[in-house]
């Protein structure tokens, strides 16, 4: 069975698209079928993708190139925000399932399947087209095979430790910010500052730290799982993290820093998961994120959200997605 993945990542891009397609690419492999990722993007990639087929390819550039590597393919998995309906046109002319990746109905897509794992998924209003399957909502969330089996997170009595996450490349210099926070402000709380593989200033977020601050560099998904559990909340940005995060039960406190996570943010915060401290230019940004720390000092308050969290992602999301293609298949 042949899989296509058609994507985009790297530095100034970020690894979003990338890290959701990976949970795909794993639950076809959990089946034994093995899939090839073709990702415009550049070697910032690599880590992320170590042992998994991929090839970097200026798709919106070459697509002639792009065509003749994806014919003939059984699934052909679309997840961009660069390519326009004609791409999508031909790529589904070129494979038998299409199946599109989406975060807030950007195309009127051709028929095939198309999925949205967001906390909003369901209000966007996508329709019921007869050549369009509809997989929405966080039961279709997909998450890294690491996220697929979580074990219970426990719950301290105090706030002892805090994860900052801000993606693979932080492009709003939004780690330095609130680690600088944190430090002035909370000196006796454990750190647990993840740094990514494409971050510009890791010498000043070196500085800024103390002897409370871990370093964590370029975790892969063990790695991230491992410090979620260790830390009692996460300050973050809005985006797929928030899933893993709720997946593991993390409180967290979140920075949208795109406009494409405004969705992802509402939700969670309509759903009572997270404290959102706001977008990442606004002058209170920092003010709102003491304000979120200092409302989860409360154990009750974070076993109220931990359960919040865990009950919307259950970690099948990828099988689930993966189940419902291959059945579309039989019947095609």
């Amino acid at each position: 069975m042949k899989i296509s993945f058609l994507t985009e990542g790297g530095f100034n891009i970020g690894f979003g698209h990338i890290m959701r397609c990976l949970s795909l690419y794993e639950a076809f492999e959990e089946r034994e079928i093995i899939p090839e990722f073709i990702i415009n993007g550049d070697e910032t990639i690599n880590f992320l993708l170590k042992g998994k087929k991929h090839t970097i390819l200026s798709w919106l550039n070459e697509k002639e190139k792009l065509f003749n590597m994806i014919k003939g393919s059984d699934v052909t998995v679309i997840d961009s925000y660069n390519a326009d309906y004609d791409l999508y046109n031909e790529v589904s002319n070129l494979t038998r399932i299409p199946v599109y990746l989406d975060d807030t109905m950007r195309i009127n897509y051709p028929g095939g399947v198309v999925i949205n794992g967001g906390i909003c998924a369901e209000k966007l209003g996508y329709g019921t087209r007869k050549d369009i399957v509809y997989l929405l909502g966080t039961a279709y969330t997909p998450l890294r095979r690491e996220f697929w089996d979580v074990p219970e997170k426990e719950i301290r009595e105090d706030l002892e430790n805090v994860m900052v996450t801000f993606g693979g490349d932080d492009m709003r210099d939004m780690t330095s910010k609130v680690l600088r926070l944190l430090v002035e402000n909370y000196p006796e709380l454990s750190k647990n500052i993840v740094i990514g593989n494409g971050f510009q200033n890791i010498r000043e977020i070196e500085r800024i730290s103390d002897k409370k601050t871990n370093l964590i560099y370029s975790p892969d998904a063990e790695g991230m799982k491992k410090t979620m559990l260790e830390s009692d909340i996460a300050i973050c940005a809005g985006g797929q993290t928030l899933y893993e995060l709720a997946r593991v039960g993390v409180p967290a406190i979140a920075v949208a820093v795109a406009d494409n996570q405004m969705n992802n943010v509402k939700g969670w915060e309509d759903a009572g998961f997270i404290e959102y401290a706001g977008w990442w230019e606004d002058e209170v940004v920092l003010e709102e994120v003491e304000s979120g720390i200092g409302l989860l000092r409360e154990k009750k308050e974070r076993v109220k959200i931990s359960i919040i969290g865990r009950t919307f992602v259950d970690g099948m999301g990828a099988r689930r997605i993966v189940n419902a293609i291959m059945k579309t298949g039989s019947s095609c």
